[in-house]
């Protein structure tokens, strides 16, 4: 059996003695291993990179994903198609470990992997699947594709997830003093840990919660008849869990049952938390919610030369390396899409993970503006969009492929596949301008135009999720400015496309192309200003002050 000594490699900072088990369904650590959909996986990441780096008391578990989320492929009309690939990971270390966790009252077989510390520089992170030999194919798809849309299968998952590691920590005989929840996806931990103590407030005092999605819509729910028939429910019975939690109805939110089990729970930033406090906060029982904001590693995302020349005052070379990079993004530009951008022209970038709600082609919303903009002589643009929709959202994949069309005829317009934490490093790199424009209160944090910043691309962003905790507006970022709450969506949405475009035209080109060292006065207050406060080693101390720590 392996020795906590073994998994670690390193003695844990004294600091950090409390134990943590980190449970999340999706962990962005390295371009090699793909088992993330978008934010919360490069959350995900970011976070065991820091506590690595700041040698902390945490390992974590996760799902290994034979096909990972999809690959982003093209079809014979270059528009977008999602492909299942297999995928091969021997940097991986094969535990010996194999126990059977309860499912649909059978017992499935799940085998426990272990990323190593020192493979990637992240906390130990153990990866569960079942597509092994001992089990039969239905059993086997669990561990198949992150999110896959058959509901029984998702219910599987997060079973295999929850109960599934928590068993495994018994089974290596670790007892943690703290379960972290990111997200309610392995809400079964809880229902494992009532087993074990039989006892709503020991799974409380061990218990802490993360909840990333300030949509009712987004927040997970399956009737109880159903979650009973796959032993969602370890060995509890439905009336006893609606007793125990004191719920009612046909349905369990994931959600509101993590924050009833939990002894503290946050949102993602401090407009999230306001944001998580009214939707769940008349529900009786549930446990205070705080706000700790996401941040990313920078030693993942920085690149060197930049920060050298940001930290040495040196103009010139901010504005050398920057055409450097934005070099390096425009052979990726070239290779997909066959056009040829200038490192001259100031380079918009629209890139993140593929929702309605985001709002990819809200600059296209009033047509004849857009192309009065990518056609100005005077201040001329570049514009590059990337992200990933869900495989099953079809209305994204839709847009998704709309844009593509729209911006073919238009040389300086591309769109591009792959978005994965290589692409996402080269945009951020190359970006100019890093936009941003969700709908209001619909972004829980948003870190891409962290490490944005923390590469001399400029933020242009509305005020929601991390951004009001940072932006200064014409300082170190430029903030579109939002629509009145009170106003119907169509209306807001027509609103708020006018003001960046507003944004756009008449303040940040002028700037970029009459004013340029005042464009890299901004790029260095951005740098200087996202770190530390946006920074994981930060995010990482603050749990174990705000959440950890009995």
């Amino acid at each position: 059996m392996m020795t906590k000594n073994e998994i670690f490699g390193y003695a844990p900072d004294k600091k950090y003695d409390t134990l943590v088990a980190y449970f999340s369904m999706e962990f962005a650590i390295d371009q090699a291993l793909k088992l993330y959909s978008g934010g919360l996986g490069f959350l995900a990441g970011s976070h065991l990179r820091s506590a690595y780096e700041l040698k902390q008391n945490l390992l974590a578990i996760g799902m290994l994903w034979k096909y990972g989320y999809y690959d982003q492929g093209r079809d014979g009309n270059a528009l977008m198609k999602p492909e299942f690939i297999e995928k091969q990971y021997s940097f991986l270390q094969d535990t010996g470990i194999i126990f059977a966790v309860p499912i649909h009252d059978a017992p499935v077989l799940v085998k426990a992997y272990l990323l190593k510390p020192e493979t990637f520089g992240s906390a130990p992170l153990f990866l569960l699947s079942t597509d092994i030999p001992e089990n039969d194919e239905q059993s086997r798809t669990i561990t198949r594709q992150l999110y896959d849309p058959n509901e029984t299968t998702r219910i599987a998952q997060s079973i295999v997830l929850g109960i599934g590691g928590a068993m495994l920590l018994d089974i290596l005989k670790i007892e943690p003093a703290v379960y972290h929840m990111n997200e309610g996806h392995s809400l079964p931990l809880n229902f494992y840990l009532y087993a074990k103590y039989n006892n709503l407030n020991e799974v409380k005092k061990r218990v802490v919660f993360t909840t990333h999605t300030p949509e009712m819509a987004g927040n997970e729910e399956h009737d109880y008849a159903l979650l009973k028939e796959m032993s969602f429910f370890y060995h509890m019975q439905e009336h006893e869990v609606k007793s125990i939690l004191g719920l009612d109805g046909d349905r369990l939110n994931y959600t509101l049952a993590a924050l009833k089990f939990a002894r503290k729970a946050n949102g993602v930033s401090k407009l999230h938390g306001d944001v998580a406090r009214k939707m769940w906060g008349s529900n009786p029982g549930i446990c205070e919610i705080t706000a700790i904001t996401n941040a990313q590693n920078k030693s993942y995302w920085k690149d060197d030369k930049l920060e050298q020349a940001i930290t040495t005052d040196d103009d010139q070379g901010i504005t050398t390396r920057k055409k450097e990079m934005k070099r390096l993004l425009f052979k990726a530009v070239a290779d997909q899409c066959g056009k040829l951008f200038s490192a001259d022209i100031i380079t918009i970038v629209w890139a993140r993970r593929f929702a309605g709600y985001k709002r990819a082609d809200l600059m296209m919303r009033d047509w004849d503006r857009f192309i009065t903009l990518i056609e100005n002589k005077n201040y001329p643009v570049q514009v590059i969009w990337a992200g990933k929709p869900y495989p099953e959202d079809y209305s994204s994949i839709d847009l998704f492929n709309q844009i593509i069309s729209k911006v073919k005829p238009f040389a300086n317009c591309a769109v591009l596949t792959g978005y994965e934490l290589a692409l996402s490093a080269l945009l951020k790199k190359g970006a100019d301008v890093w936009l941003n424009n969700p709908r209001m209160y619909r972004e829980a944090s948003g870190t891409s135009g962290m490490t944005a910043a923390m590469n001399g691309a400029v933020n242009v962003s509305l005020p929601d999720g991390w951004v009001p905790e940072f932006a200064k507006d014409k300082e170190n970022s430029f903030v579109i400015k939002p629509a009145d709450d009170k106003l119907p969506v169509e209306e807001k949405d027509t609103l708020e496309a006018r003001n960046l475009m507003d944004t756009l035209e008449n303040t940040v080109l002028p700037m970029y192309y009459h004013n340029h060292a005042k464009w890299i006065t901004v790029i260095k207050s951005a740098a200087t200003d996202v770190v530390p406060a946006f920074e994981a080693g930060r995010m990482a101390d603050e749990y174990y002050e705000k959440m950890y720590r009995i």
